[in-house]
């Protein structure tokens, strides 16, 4: 089968599986094992760009056929086939040939002249659909209904900036092994072998253009980790010191792990609630050549884990939403629902409480998300500082906002810290 019309299909059985509720991350790993690297790249490309435009490839299969198809596959189809259109990297008549062939290849022969028909009838009506899709909100903005009202809500003067930037390619940054290397010395190298890149400051270099992260020189060796600059202001934030006593309560992957340990000769315990992910932060901080004790326990109930002993500094970078980096996982924000929000709070406020308990006097908590919404930022922060005597809120050592938003640069951040007086 010709290459387009195979990551047509492909993209098609795995856009169907998300939009039934299944995870964008885990239908790419399992398609991974049976496609090339190049491929499996188109394939990615396809299931990324279709799940940034849902709301407007959905929409355009609504203005031309009232009654879409019940057959979720073939619809994913057609959703893939406008995103391929769209984007233009293909010839709009190989697009359209491809996806024709591509439902022999679903075992949908019936359904090739309804998908011709459909396609073609788009590029006739091109300018007509565009012109009707910009009065629906859903379709022009990329994010579901609640989603933009809480946006606006929050940032009357910037919600079209955040919502634009949800809907971008995400920065690839890299965070230089300050232990192995210099992050000019590793520019120089990445200029050495062509790849373009300029320093963000510290130990941040962005990416002109993405790649994969096994082709970075000194990846396998630990000289250097893919993470957002945004992330990389924790080590600053803690104001680590050698010899502390401190706690990643939520670690997994890792990365922000080993910054710290990057950073400081600290004693670190590193908490990660399920197993698997645990096992990841093991095996990153095993490439980086770094040691910590890694365990796998739930950090809101210290009395399974915790030996009495306080803690000087504590990184909560606690579940959330992940509303601030939408665009590095399309799917999650049309799998998320409005009442998620107060859910989520709900249990940083019990994170917050717990590990609170361990902390030790003088210490410091750095709070972390990776969402835009106030609800789980300042609100659950501010609600605990007003019940919490001995708590008070320090201005951040770098003196950059609170509230980083996404960006060219980096993703969508929170950072609130806290110090412990008595």
């Amino acid at each position: 089968m010709a290459p387009l019309a195979e990551s047509l299909r492909a993209a098609a059985a795995v856009v169907a599986r998300v939009a039934a509720g299944r995870s964008l991350r885990s239908e790419l790993q399992r398609a991974a094992a049976a496609e090339g690297s190049q491929e499996h790249a188109a394939l990615t490309d396809l299931c990324f760009g279709t799940l940034r435009s849902y709301g407007r490839v959905q929409a355009i299969v609504r203005a031309i056929e009232h009654r879409p198809a019940s057959d979720r596959e073939l619809e994913a189809l057609l959703w893939c086939a406008l995103y391929a259109l769209d984007c233009g990297r293909y010839a709009a008549h190989t697009v359209v040939n491809q996806a024709v062939i591509a439902c022999v290849a679903l075992h949908r022969q019936r359904a090739k002249s309804y998908v011709n028909a459909l396609l073609r009838a788009y590029l006739r009506r091109q300018q007509a659909i565009a012109a009707q899709l910009a009065a629906d909100p859903i379709a022009r903005w990329q994010h579901p209904g609640w989603w933009i009202k809480r946006v606006q809500a929050a940032y009357p003067d910037r919600w079209q900036e955040i919502l634009g930037g949800g809907n971008s390619r995400a920065p690839m940054c890299l965070r230089v092994n300050r232990r192995r290397g210099s992050a000019t010395s590793y520019l120089e190298r990445l200029a050495d072998e062509g790849i373009a890149a300029r320093w963000l400051g510290q130990e941040a270099l962005l990416l002109e253009s993405p790649m994969a992260s096994r082709r970075l020189p000194g990846f396998a060796d630990g000289e250097v980790s893919v993470q957002d600059a945004g992330a990389q202001r924790v080590p600053l934030l803690l104001d680590l010191r050698a010899g502390q006593r401190v706690l990643d309560a939520c670690a997994a992957p890792g990365g922000k792990c080993a910054h710290l340990l990057e950073t400081a000769d600290v004693a670190l315990t590193a908490l990660e609630l399920q197993g698997e992910r645990a096992g990841d932060v093991v095996r990153n901080l095993a490439r980086l050549g770094l040691a910590a004790e890694v365990r796998t326990a739930d950090c809101s109930v210290p009395e399974q884990w915790w030996d009495g002993r306080g803690y000087d500094r504590i990184l909560a970078d606690v579940p959330c939403t992940a509303s601030g980096v939408a665009r590095r996982h399309p799917d999650m924000k049309w799998l998320r629902r409005d009442g998620d929000v107060a859910a989520c709070a709900a249990r940083q406020a019990r994170i917050l409480e717990a590990l609170w308990r361990v902390l030790a006097p003088n210490g410091k908590l750095l709070y972390v998300t990776c969402s835009v919404f106030p609800d789980e930022n300042d609100a659950v922060v501010d609600v605990f500082l007003a019940r919490t005597a001995n708590a008070r809120r320090l201005p951040l050592p770098d003196r950059r906002p609170q509230q980083l938003l996404p960006a060219a640069e980096h993703d969508g951040f929170y950072f609130a810290l806290l110090e412990k007086t008595a």
